[in-house]
């Protein structure tokens, strides 16, 4: 309860941020294989922020 109105930390923005556009790009796999393609790029582009941010 006291953490209601705690802001959340960079990386804790970003891994919510790789989090969707796995999901986006898991949904995307069967309709559109570029689509899906695409998302899971943007989600590597996230990992790597995030990975950045830890070292």
């Amino acid at each position: 309860m006291f953490g209601l109105f705690k802001k959340k930390s960079e990386e804790q923005k970003l891994q919510e941020k790789y989090k969707k556009l796995m999901e986006e790009g898991y949904k995307l796999q069967s309709i559109n294989r570029s689509d899906s393609d695409q998302k899971y790029l943007e989600a590597d582009a996230v990992l790597k922020q995030i990975e950045a941010l830890k070292a």
